[in-house]
């Protein structure tokens, strides 16, 4: 479990993952190297998984995203898997229930870019893509207070 004082550490990172211990431990009121010893052990138990950069896709020339449904051919959602795995575009994949079994998020260069992505996956799956206009509510971090 996380307490009260983790729930402020990990607001604090959320906010600013690059934020110097310094300021995060002033955040949450304790020192330093209290601080950086709560870091390490919310990191070994995998609650932060890890520090990252979150980069726009169109300054490095992808203006499109497609949410794609996937459905593998009988016997090939391991072949589909890997496929998707491989697709430099595929920013992220759930698999879900449903008649399908993966939703694929992709960034794209243009419309012929995406026949192109999907055409890797036609000899083992149906597709079925939708073409992302806005994003409104961008990935963001689980509720870190549960309300009650």
């Amino acid at each position: 479990m996380i307490d009260d004082i983790d729930r402020l550490l990990l607001a604090a990172l959320a906010a600013d993952a690059r934020a110097p211990l310094k300021d995060l431990a002033e955040a949450i009121r304790l020192s330093p190297p209290a601080t950086s010893e709560r870091l390490a052990r919310l990191r070994e138990r995998g609650v932060i998984r890890a520090f990252t950069i979150d980069i726009d896709p169109l300054a490095l020339g992808f203006p499109l995203q497609a949410i794609v449904r996937v459905r593998p051919m009988p016997g090939a959602l391991a072949m589909v898997q890997q496929r998707i795995d491989a697709m430099p575009e595929a920013l992220e994949c759930d698999k879900v229930t449903g008649d399908d079994c993966f939703v694929l998020r992709l960034a794209l260069r243009s419309i012929e870019h995406l026949d192109q992505a999907l055409d890797r996956l036609s000899d083992c799956a149906q597709t079925s893509s939708s073409i992302v206009k806005a994003q409104p509510l961008r990935r963001r971090v689980p509720p870190l207070k549960l309300e009650t």
